[in-house]
């Protein structure tokens, strides 16, 4: 296909086939890969003579490998919405709970960070405003990689922790609670119009890490949607102009995701307007002490091993919520 005359006159068009031959390709390989695979099991079994033989618990471990695989490419079939496939965008603001709040949105940025390094995606913090004391106020995350949006959007909602607080002198335990806002990255190939005389552009000076350059310079930028008071903000590069480009890539996701929303109800949770960051409200809920559990509100699913979920390991949690008709995906 590429190798036809004139294919690469147009290197727009030309480059948009070969993305989207690319994303077909990556969905069509495993299934392939696993007929392929089921073919040589079958084979094998048939040579089979004892069971209790080498050769048959080659075949069992072969099988129960050949399960697993299927198990996930059969629910990556589930992620077949219009931009499932997308890279996400994902931020994380503090709710009740004060400092304890704070750190808390840090602790999850780590532990979605880990989750996306197990799964090879690549990570670039957008935005991090710093808390008062400690932890942040609001961490903005891309992720990108095949399916990211797909897998991190059941994330949306409200999560609260239960911990003995080790900004508390008096060793009492707290109860906190952050909110996760994911939207997937529209592509540069998407219809997003933003009038000029409808934004305004704000640089201001970076309240994050970053030394000197950072704290002397008007690098960081706020681009207001005045329309639908979006505002979407950026100041993690020491380029004016990078953070610019990235802050305008985040508010035309977020319109793209606005003009295909529904209804009013859905508008409001893809602008994340959710509700209260507080009791009452979480999808799941962590706790430390006094004893350790993590535990979906909305699928029930539950792990005491807290330790494995802040590190990353989350995967049951996303599939379980993919695979649930309660969940809003």
């Amino acid at each position: 296909m590429c190798s036809e005359p004139g294919f690469w006159d147009d290197s727009t068009q030309a480059q948009k086939i070969m993305k989207d031959a690319n994303r077909l390709r990556a969905s069509v390989d495993p299934v392939l890969n696993l007929m392929s695979r089921a073919e040589d099991v079958k084979e094998l079994a048939e040579m089979v003579e004892d069971e209790n033989s080498q050769d048959a618990v080659d075949v069992r471990t072969e099988l129960n490998s050949l399960l697993e695989d299927y198990a996930r490419v059969e629910l990556e079939t589930v992620l077949s919405g219009e931009h499932d496939n997308a890279n996400a965008i994902m931020e994380i603001n503090s709710g009740a709970g004060g400092t304890e709040a704070c750190d808390w949105v840090d602790m999850l940025a780590r532990m979605y960070t880990r989750w996306a390094e197990r799964r090879k995606f690549k990570i670039e913090i957008l935005n991090q405003v710093p808390g008062e004391v400690a932890g942040s106020k609001n961490v903005t995350i891309l992720i990108e990689g095949r399916n990211a949006y797909g897998y991190a959007k059941t994330e949306r909602g409200v999560h609260r922790l239960v911990r003995i607080s080790p900004f508390d002198a008096n060793k009492r335990r707290h109860t906190s609670f952050a909110a996760v806002d994911v939207i997937p990255e529209i592509a540069d190939d998407c219809e997003v119009n933003i009038n000029p005389d409808e934004i305004r552009i704000d640089t201001y000076r970076s309240s994050g890490a970053g030394g000197q350059h950072v704290n002397k310079t008007d690098s960081a930028i706020r681009i207001t949607h005045i329309p639908t008071g979006l505002v979407v903000t950026c100041q993690n590069e020491r380029s004016q102009h990078k953070n610019k480009d990235m802050a305008m890539k985040v508010l035309m996701s977020r319109l793209g995701e606005l003009q295909s929303a529904e209804n009013d109800q859905r508008m409001a949770e893809l602008r994340g307007d959710m509700r209260a960051i507080e009791w009452g409200n979480q999808m799941r809920s962590y706790v430390f002490q006094p004893y350790t559990m993590v535990k979906d509100l909305r699928t029930g699913h539950e792990t005491g091993d807290v330790a494995r979920v802040m590190d990353g390991d989350i995967d049951d949690f996303l599939e379980t919520a993919l695979r649930s008709p309660q969940v809003d995906k």
